[in-house]
């Protein structure tokens, strides 16, 4: 099967093979995927790191051997990572810089500069992180204080637009958790914590659309980190804290509860 790499900052991932589709998620530059399916202009292809599965612009997918694949594969969850939302690295082959945004994994990293497929790049030491963050409070909001008011976009993981298991990926993964990628998926990894009142900084909390009077559907449809047991920070038309009780997220805004709590998950 053949193998791939971006080596563009975020290449679009969609439902079908076409410009107007449904973008389901993307790709962060250095992600590694596998080619499912090949047509002239689009490539259906598989993340390496969360497993999805998606069309994405050919052009964007650089071919890689396995030898290389598998080399990149040993060392990715070790990679440096940017933990700004967003940095640029300079290209030592072209001159060109490239912004990279946050989550983005730096193979062969060191002292400022890394190196993909041969290509060496610089980047300031201050935008990356060589090691996960220890996961406590003070270290969550130093962390997703950056990403305040990053607007919602379906299917994104960038400084330009996340959707709420998007942000909750890429915030994660800065503390060395590796998590899928949809709010459902994220509700089956961890384990489960009895009540919001023993909920911790770094927790994750899934939700339903709130309906007065509804029973809990089968399907979590949001997700966010909680800061402590009144507080919590999700994407919801943009990033933001909002109040957090045994109910759900209240929004102040609206003078109501926007989602139904449903389960909390814990990932120390």
């Amino acid at each position: 099967m053949a193998k791939g790499i971006s080596l563009h900052s975020v290449v679009p991932m969609r439902a079908e093979a076409r410009e107007g589709a449904e973008q389901n998620t993307q790709m962060l530059f250095g992600e590694l995927c596998e080619v499912l399916e090949e047509m002239p202009r689009w490539k259906r292809i598989r993340l390496e790191s969360d497993g999805q599965e998606g069309w994405a612009d050919a052009k964007m997918i650089s071919p890689m051997t396995d030898e290389e694949y598998e080399a990149y594969k040993k060392s990715y969850d070790k990679a440096a990572m940017v933990a700004m939302p967003m940095a640029y690295a300079l290209s030592a082959n072209n001159g060109q810089t490239i912004p990279l945004t946050a989550g983005t994994r730096l193979p062969n990293y060191a002292d400022g500069q890394f190196e993909v497929l041969g290509v060496r790049f610089r980047i300031d030491p201050g935008m990356v992180i060589t090691q996960p963050l220890e996961l406590n409070e003070q270290n969550l909001l130093q962390a997703v204080r950056f990403f305040l008011n990053v607007p919602y976009l379906w299917g994104g993981k960038n400084a330009m637009g996340m959707d709420c298991s998007g942000f909750v990926q890429v915030v994660m993964s800065l503390f060395g958790q590796q998590l899928l990628r949809n709010a459902s998926e994220q509700a089956t990894q961890g384990t489960a914590v009895a009540s919001l009142q023993e909920a911790k900084a770094g927790d994750l909390a899934f939700f339903d659309h709130y309906k007065q009077g509804e029973q809990h559907p089968a399907k979590i449809t949001h997700v966010g980190i909680v800061i402590d047991p009144t507080r919590i920070v999700h994407c919801s038309g943009r990033v933001k804290v909002e109040k957090l009780d045994e109910t759900g997220i209240y929004n102040i805004e609206q003078g109501g509860y926007s989602h139904r709590l449903a389960s909390i998950r814990s990932f120390l």
